[in-house]
């Protein structure tokens, strides 16, 4: 009786640890399928994503092209114009909706349904350019004044500035030993590289850029601060009259503006436009639970609209952004 109950109790144990085997390597093979779609959802998703945006850039392209061919305009770039407006979150499938001239459009392909983009076109030259600060070797006075004036604005010490100046002379010095100079970051976020705070840096962020070439003030898209910090003699009661009067007309050369403000020498072609050629690209794509973000450096001339570069950021969960806001 009991080498029988013993061989009963052996068989009963060999078959539990049978059952959780079997559901062990089943439960393996569940994990790993279930990571591969994981993983194959995450692929697709990615490079839907990028297609998506890359046809929003040559969309925003297309948009600053036609604008430089523009019949009868005054060669201006001014806020009321269409690249001046953001495009606000909306469904995809609306934009392929409307170019089919059908009410709704059903592609296995791509998940449309849950698909809203986004964007806006942002000129470059409505901010300081960090470039300025370099002139032919050596800080360029005019420049440096110019961001003096809104480093106290914002608070932020001279000697950052001084610091951002140094760097960018020795950056893009001729001539001078290449493996000592600084490497030249691509935009503001990366001034970190030259041991500017994160704090300054988010500070400076909407009133600041960094563009290939040296350039003037847009007089028709900047601030009233990045106004009033470019030019010389001018306060900023003066630089809010100018933001205001532009609402109802925009400037259309910059003798224009100066005699609104009249102050002799604080508005000239020295250091002000009313047109510019470097844009800011931004695009967002929100897919199910995933938002990808990507931004663009775009040169505008007579008739071409080229990418200089494009930045995009990572994969990051919609809920994730939303709770970073």
């Amino acid at each position: 009786m009991r080498r029988a109950a013993r061989q009963a109790g052996a068989a009963l144990l060999a078959a539990m640890l049978t059952v959780t085997l079997v559901a062990t390597f089943a439960a393996t093979a569940l994990w790993q399928q279930w990571r591969a779609i994981e993983v194959e959802s995450a692929e697709r998703a990615r490079i839907q994503s990028a297609w998506i945006l890359i046809g929003a850039l040559d969309w925003s392209r297309l948009i600053l092209r036609e604008d430089s061919l523009a019949r009868g305009g005054d060669g201006t770039d001014n806020l009321s114009e269409p690249w001046a407006v953001p495009l606000e979150e909306a469904r995809l499938s609306t934009f392929l909706a409307a170019s089919n001239n059908v009410a709704q459009v059903e592609d296995a392909s791509t998940d449309t349904a849950n698909a809203f983009l986004s964007g806006q076109i942002t000129d470059q030259q409505g901010l300081l350019n960090l470039r300025n600060l370099a002139g032919d070797r050596q800080v360029d006075a005019t420049a440096l004044r110019q961001f003096a004036r809104l480093f106290d604005y914002l608070g932020l010490p001279r000697g950052q500035l001084d610091l951002l100046a140094r760097q960018m002379l020795r950056a893009q010095v001729q001539g001078g030993d290449a493996g000592t100079a600084p490497l030249l970051p691509q935009s503001v976020s990366q001034l970190g590289w030259w041991g500017l705070p994160q704090q300054s840096v988010a500070a400076l962020a909407p009133y600041v850029t960094l563009l290939p070439a040296r350039t003037t003030v847009n007089l028709n898209t900047a601030s009233a601060v990045v106004l009033w910090a470019s030019a010389d003699g001018l306060d900023m009661a003066d630089a809010q009259r100018l933001v205001q009067a532009r609402e109802s007309r925009h400037f259309r050369s910059e003798a224009d503006a100066a005699k609104l403000v009249g102050k002799t020498g604080a508005i000239g072609s020295a250091t002000h436009t009313v047109s510019s050629s470097y844009f800011e690209v931004r695009g967002r794509l929100r897919l199910d639970s995933t938002v990808v973000e990507e931004r663009s450096l775009v040169f505008k001339q007579r008739g071409e609209a080229r990418t200089l570069w494009r930045e995009r950021g990572g994969l990051a969960s919609a809920a994730a952004a939303t709770a970073g806001r």
